[in-house]
C-alpha cells in the first residue's frame, strides 16, 4: 500500500460523495422504506412467481415456465446458469437500495469514460450528472425498465474500455472492455445493446481513420484483437442466455409469421423473418421532436398530461356555446402531447446547457472525437423517426442483420443523450484549454455563430411549423360527433390546440434562449477572466444538474413511491375469487382472466397457470391463436377447452368484484382422439381450428405424415392420465390393445422438449396449431416428456470457462498495475 498516491483518490472520492448525495435527495422516499410502483416489474415478478415457486420445492429453477401462456420458456423472464462471477452490479453501486443505485451507478460509469477520455475530475462530475438525469432514465425508472436501465447504464463504461484499447492502454482496456461487455450484454436487453454496438462500431471506424493515417497497423492490429477478445469474454459469459434467446426468437413474434389476416378477414400464408413493419415502426419518433432534447414541453411533456382551465381550447368551446365547466372537462381530458409517438410518458429532455456545451463542443473540439459523435447523433435520429424516414428505415429493416427483431426505435434516443454528454463535457474540457492558452478570443464569434444559429433554426420552427398532430382526425371527429355532426366545430377545436401548442413551444424556445444568454454571460466572465476555471465548472454543474432534475421531477417524484405493505398488498394479496380456485389441488388446470388486459397482464400469471400472460417475445403459435381465435367474439370456447381451461375470472361491471366461472369442458392434461384431420399448411390448420371437436379429431399438418399412421384404430377400452406434472417433466400413464394418438394439453416448442415412451426416445408432432400430439404403440406404457434444451447446457459450458477468462483478466491487470506503480516509485 506503501506506493499508493491516496492524494490522488481524494478527487475521485468527491465525484463518488456528490454522485451519492444526489442519488439520495432525488430518492429520499426509498430511504423511508417506500417501493416504485412500475408496471413492468409487476408484471415481471407475476410472471417469474411460478419459477419461484418451483425452486422453493425442487431447489432448482426451472428453464420451462407453466404460468403464462400456457407455458413458454422461462428464457427471457429468469434462467439459472453456472459462473463463477459475483454480483458486479451489486459492487459497483454500493448495495444502495432501488432506485438509488440507478443513477449511482450511471454516474459511476459515465466517470469512468471521462476518466478514460482524461478529463478534469470536475468536469466529468458534470457530465456523469448530466447522462444520468437526462430525462429518458427517470421515465424508464418509473416504468419498471430495470433490464433496459442497467444496460443503458454500462454503456458509457464499456465505451471507456474501447477507448482505453485504442490509446494504447491494453490491459486496463482489456479489463473494462470484457468486465463491461459481460455487464451490458449480461442484462438482457439486446436492443439497447444493439444500438449501442452500432455506435461503438462508428466510433472504431473513426479510429481506424486515424490509424490508417498515422500508419499505426501494428497498434491498429493488437487494439481491434484486444477489443474482440472482450467482447468475446463478455459474449461468453451470456452464452447461456444468448444461445437460447437466439434459437427461441425464431418461435417467436419476433421470428416472423406464417400466417396473417387480410383485409377481407382471410387467412393467407406468408412467410417474414422478423416483425412487421408497422409494429417495428410503433413508438417512431417525430422528427421535429429531437427539439425536445433542450425544449422538453415543446411538444406537450407526456401522454398523460392534460389541459387546463388556461387553455385557448377552453375559451373556444366556451364562444360555441358550452358552459364554462363543462369545457374546462372536455379540456382536461385533451392530451396536451402532440409529437409523433404513439404515446410517451415524457419527452427525451437531455439539458439545454448540455446541448449548448456540445455545440460549443463542436465548435472548439479538433480531434476525431467530434465526427464520430457528430456522425452516432445523426444517425440515432434518423433511426428513431422510424415510419417518418420510411425509406431509410425500411432499408435497414430488410439489411441490417437482426435490426427488424425490434420494436419501439424512438428507444435509441438514449445513444444521442450519451453522445450530447460527451461532447458537453470534451468542449467545457477544451475551454479550458483554449483559455489557458490565450487562444479563446479567436473562438467567440465562431461559438457565437453555432448557439445563433441553433436558436435561430428553433425560431424558423416556431414561425413555419403548422403544429398539427396525428392524433387531431380523432379529435375532430369526436366534437363533430358533439355537435351533431358539425364539421366546423370539430375544426374549431383542433385549430385551437393548435394556438395551445405554438404557445407551449413559443414558451419553451423563449426559456432556451434565456439559458443562451446565462451560458454566453458566463463564458464572457470567464473570457475576462472574472470567473476562475473551477467556478465556471461548479457553476455551469449546479444549473445543469437543478434544470434537469427540476424537469424530472415531474416525471419520477414521490407519487411513484408507496409503502411496500400497500404496493403487495394491492397487486399480490390472494383474492376471494383465486382462494376458491387454489382449493383444486388438480395440477394440470388452467386460468382465463377475462379483462381487457388479458394478454398484457401477469397477476393472473402469479397465482395460477395462466392462459394469458405478459410478455414481449410470446410464442408465435400461441400469438397466432391469441389473434385468430381468442379475438374473436365469443372466443372460440374448443380451443379454450383444449388448453384445459377450468377457470375463468370474470369482473362484474358494477360490483368490480372478480367472479369465478367453472368450465365443465376443459379436457385436462391429456386426451385419445378418433381421428386425424390431415391438413395442408398453417392456413388450413388454423381454419380448421374454427369448426374442431378436439375430443373426437386432432388437426395435425401433412407434414408430420411420417410420423404418424394414416388410418387409427380406435378402442374403446385405451385410456391415459397424467402421472407427475412440473415445469420440465411431464409423465403419464397409457394403456390400449391397439396403437392410439394421444393430445397432450401442452405449446408446442420442438427445440427442447424430448418425448420418450418407456424411458426410449420417441417422436412427438404438433396438433391443433399449438399442442403436442403423439402415436402411441399398444400395451402399458410409461410416456415423458422432459424439458432439455440443447442450447442451455452448451451456453452453460461457455459462460462457465468465460466467467474463468474474466477473473485472470481481472488478476493479471491488477498485478501489472502494481508492478508498474511500484517501478514509477
Amino acid at each position: 500500500m506503501k506506493y499508493f498516491n491516496w492524494k490522488k483518490i481524494i478527487p475521485h472520492a468527491i465525484a463518488i460523495a456528490i454522485f451519492l448525495v444526489i442519488s439520495l435527495i432525488y430518492c429520499r422516499p426509498a430511504l423511508e422504506g417506500k417501493v416504485l410502483s412500475q408496471h413492468d416489474i409487476i408484471g415481471w415478478k407475476g410472471a417469474v412467481q411460478n419459477s419461484v415457486e418451483h425452486q422453493q420445492k425442487y431447489g432448482h429453477y426451472p428453464l420451462w415456465n407453466t404460468g403464462l401462456f400456457s407455458g413458454m420458456p422461462n428464457y427471457q423472464i429468469s434462467i439459472p446458469g453456472k459462473s463463477t462471477l459475483i454480483d458486479f452490479t451489486k459492487y459497483l453501486s454500493l448495495g444502495l437500495p432501488e432506485p438509488i443505485n440507478y443513477f449511482f451507478l450511471a454516474c459511476i460509469c459515465f466517470y469512468i469514460l471521462s476518466q478514460a477520455l482524461g478529463l478534469n475530475v470536475y468536469i466529468s462530475i458534470a457530465g456523469s450528472l448530466a447522462f444520468a438525469y437526462g430525462t429518458y432514465i427517470p421515465n424508464i425508472i418509473a416504468a419498471g425498465h430495470i433490464t433496459k436501465m442497467l444496460a443503458v447504464a454500462y454503456m458509457p463504461a464499456m465505451l471507456a474500455g474501447l477507448i482505453l484499447l485504442y490509446t494504447q492502454r491494453y490491459w486496463l482496456g482489456l479489463l473494462a472492455t470484457a468486465l463491461f461487455a459481460t455487464l451490458e450484454i449480461g442484462v438482457n436487453h439486446p436492443q439497447i445493446t444493439y444500438y449501442f454496438f452500432i455506435v461503438a462500431l462508428i466510433m472504431t471506424l473513426s479510429y481506424v481513420v486515424c490509424w490508417v493515417r498515422q500508419r499505426a497497423f501494428k497498434h491498429m492490429l493488437i487494439a481491434l484483437l484486444l477489443a474482440l477478445l472482450g467482447g468475446a469474454i463478455g459474449v461468453g459469459n451470456y452464452a447461456l442466455t444468448f444461445l437460447t434467446t437466439s434459437e427461441y426468437t425464431q418461435y417467436t413474434i419476433r421470428g416472423g409469421k406464417s400466417i396473417e389476416r387480410t383485409g377481407d378477414n382471410t387467412l393467407q400464408k406468408v412467410n417474414t423473418k422478423g416483425l412487421d413493419k408497422e409494429y417495428a415502426f410503433s413508438w417512431s419518433y417525430g422528427k421535429a421532436e429531437i427539439v425536445t432534447s433542450m425544449m422538453p414541453n415543446a411538444f406537450g411533456k407526456s401522454s398523460m398530461e392534460h389541459f387546463d382551465e388556461n387553455a385557448s381550447v377552453v375559451n373556444k368551446l366556451v364562444e360555441k356555446g358550452i358552459p364554462e365547466n363543462n369545457a374546462i372537462q372536455l379540456a382536461t381530458s385533451l392530451p396536451t402531447y402532440w409529437g409523433g409517438q404513439d404515446s410517451t410518458s415524457g419527452p427525451f429532455y437531455f439539458g439545454v446547457i448540455t446541448v449548448l456545451l456540445a455545440v460549443v463542443g463542436f465548435v472548439l473540439t479538433k480531434s476525431h472525437h467530434r465526427w464520430w459523435i457528430l456522425a452516432g447523433i445523426i444517425i440515432c435520429w434518423a433511426m428513431s423517426w422510424g415510419r417518418y424516414s420510411e425509406g431509410f428505415n425500411s432499408f435497414l429493416l430488410d439489411h441490417l442483420p437482426y435490426y427488424n427483431k425490434f420494436r419501439a426505435p424512438n428507444m435509441i434516443i438514449i445513444l444521442p443523450q450519451l453522445l450530447f454528454s460527451i461532447m458537453a463535457v470534451l468542449g467545457l474540457q477544451e475551454l479550458m484549454r483554449v483559455q489557458k492558452n490565450g487562444q479563446i478570443k479567436q473562438y467567440i464569434k465562431p461559438v457565437l455563430y453555432a448557439i445563433g444559429g441553433l436558436l435561430g433554426i428553433l425560431t424558423l420552427m416556431y414561425v413555419f411549423m403548422d403544429y398539427s398532430s396525428p392524433i387531431d382526425k380523432e379529435i375532430s371527429s369526436y366534437f363533430t360527433k358533439l355537435a351533431n355532426n358539425d364539421n366546423a366545430f370539430g375544426r374549431d377545436v383542433v385549430n385551437a390546440l393548435i394556438t395551445d401548442r405554438k404557445k407551449m413551444f413559443g414558451n419553451d424556445l423563449l426559456r432556451s434562449i434565456g439559458f443562451a444568454i446565462l451560458l454566453l454571460g458566463l463564458l464572457y466572465t470567464f473570457m475576462r477572466q472574472w470567473l476562475k476555471p473551477i467556478a465556471l465548472i461548479v457553476i455551469l454543474l449546479v444549473i445543469n444538474t437543478a434544470d434537469l432534475l427540476w424537469v424530472d421531477s415531474k416525471y419520477l417524484n414521490e407519487e411513484n413511491y408507496q409503502e411496500k405493505e400497500e404496493y403487495i398488498s394491492e397487486n399480490f394479496t390472494l383474492t376471494a375469487a383465486d382462494e376458491l380456485i387454489l382449493k383444486d389441488k388438480d395440477p394440470h388446470y388452467r386460468v382465463y382472466n377475462i379483462s381487457p388486459d388479458r394478454f398484457s397482464e401477469s397477476r393472473t400469471s402469479y397465482f395460477h397457470r395462466s392462459i394469458g400472460g405478459y410478455h414481449a417475445a410470446k410464442l408465435r403459435v400461441y400469438q397466432d391463436i391469441i389473434e385468430n381465435q381468442f379475438s374473436k367474439n365469443p372466443p372460440n370456447t374448443a380451443v379454450l377447452d383444449m388448453l384445459d381451461t377450468k377457470y375463468f375470472l370474470i369482473s362484474d361491471p358494477q360490483t368490480k368484484q372478480v367472479q369465478v366461472q367453472q368450465n365443465p369442458n376443459a379436457m385436462g392434461a391429456c386426451w385419445l382422439v378418433k381421428n386425424i384431420i390431415w391438413v395442408d399448411g398453417p392456413v388450413a390448420e388454423m381454419n380448421a381450428l374454427d369448426s374442431i371437436q378436439p375430443r373426437i379429431n386432432a388437426i395435425v399438418d401433412k407434414q408430420f405424415t411420417t410420423q404418424v399412421p394414416q388410418q387409427l384404430t380406435w378402442d374403446t377400452t385405451a385410456f391415459i392420465t397424467l402421472k407427475h406434472y412440473n415445469n420440465d417433466t411431464i409423465q403419464y400413464t397409457f394403456n390400449a390393445n391397439a396403437p392410439q394418438f394421444a393430445v397432450f394439453s401442452e405449446v408446442y416448442y420442438p427445440k427442447g422438449w424430448n418425448a420418450y415412451i418407456d424411458g426410449k426416445p420417441a417422436s412427438y408432432v404438433k396438433v391443433n396449431y399449438v399442442l403436442r400430439g403423439m402415436y402411441i404403440p399398444a400395451g402399458k406404457h410409461d410416456i415423458e416428456f422432459r424439458f432439455e434444451p440443447v442450447f442451455y447446457k452448451i451456453g452453460g459450458r461457455i459462460s462457465f470457462i468465460s466467467s474463468i477468462l474474466l477473473w485472470l483478466v481481472i488478476v493479471i491487470t491488477l498485478m501489472l498495475e502494481a508492478i508498474k506503480r511500484k517501478r514509477k516509485v
